[in-house]
């Protein structure tokens, strides 16, 4: 009996042992961004990057100078932009396209369901010539509609999702909404996209992350300086900085704030839509 409550307790310490190790790989390397951004470029070189400085000694120049740089304003404005437009056409089609391909049966569904399937498998720099020149061929180069096309149509992430929480959903309640004479279309907008609000709050925390991080679709299809997207000015930032660790440490932590914000708020909501797409009743 010893012998098992010893054993529970040793695997419960490397559980333990496990879980910190991993929450110190993910934080210290925030953290060592962190304090390095509150440091002068002397306190950088005098003292360890991985400790903070005295609380007297923080230093807010850093944050000054990156908030004072002309291109971060429109840097914001165009994630801004970017992202309001992607996430609503992901949202409207990734949801409706799910509710048809889960709710109706039609010639050659599973031809079409293959086809997205296998849009997600494919990687993306195999495409990638033949996607530049479509998106050259719409008159899309170097405007905001190039990245909005490509974040729409090319992650299917969002369909996925969104079949899964349709499959759960009764279709009694379609049938019921059928015999009190409502349409398919008002069934959806008014029954079934209400119940999919936890996959959506995920589809749109998922997507802000990914959108606000990437940084090889604007650079490659937006060069235009009026048109640097948060990854891209935090990139030309980093290069005319020459070796300036601190400021480019604060202009990291400003770049990530807004993300780091929005998913402490709907943290919640991530959990119980992964949680919840990933299982069947």
């Amino acid at each position: 009996m010893n012998l098992d409550k010893a054993k529970r307790v040793l695997i419960l310490c490397v559980k333990y042992l496990v879980s910190v190790v991993i929450v110190a790989v993910v934080i210290g390397p925030l953290l060592v961004t962190l304090f390095t951004s509150v440091k002068t470029q002397v306190q950088l070189g005098n003292t360890s990057a991985i400790l903070p400085p005295a609380l007297s000694e923080w230093t807010w120049e850093n944050y000054k100078e990156v908030l004072g740089a002309k291109l971060l304003p429109n840097a914001f404005k165009n994630t801004g932009i970017i992202l309001v437009i992607s996430i609503f056409f992901n949202v409207l089609f990734g949801s409706v396209t799910a509710y048809c391909l889960q709710r109706f049966d039609f010639r050659f569904k599973k031809i079409i369901m293959g086809c997205f399937y296998m849009g997600m498998l494919v990687p993306t720099f195999v495409v990638e010539i033949a996607r530049f020149k479509v998106i050259e061929g719409l008159g899309l180069y170097n405007t905001l509609g190039a990245p909005i096309i490509i974040y729409v149509a090319s992650d299917l992430m969002q369909l996925y999702l969104y079949m899964q929480f349709v499959s759960k959903i009764p279709k009694a309640l379609d049938e019921s909404a059928l015999i009190d004479g409502c349409g398919y279309f008002r069934i959806f907008y008014r029954i079934i996209f209400p119940l999919l609000m936890p996959a959506t709050a995920t589809v749109i925390i998922i997507k802000i992350v990914n959108i606000v991080n990437d940084m090889y679709v604007p650079y490659l299809y937006m060069p235009k300086t009026k048109l640097k997207t948060l990854t891209t000015f935090l990139m030309n930032y980093a290069g005319a900085q020459q070796g300036s660790w601190p400021t480019l440490a604060a202009a990291i932590i400003v770049v990530l704030i807004p993300t780091v914000v929005l998913y402490l708020i709907f943290h919640k909501q991530i959990t119980e839509g992964l949680s919840a797409g990933a299982t069947k009743e």
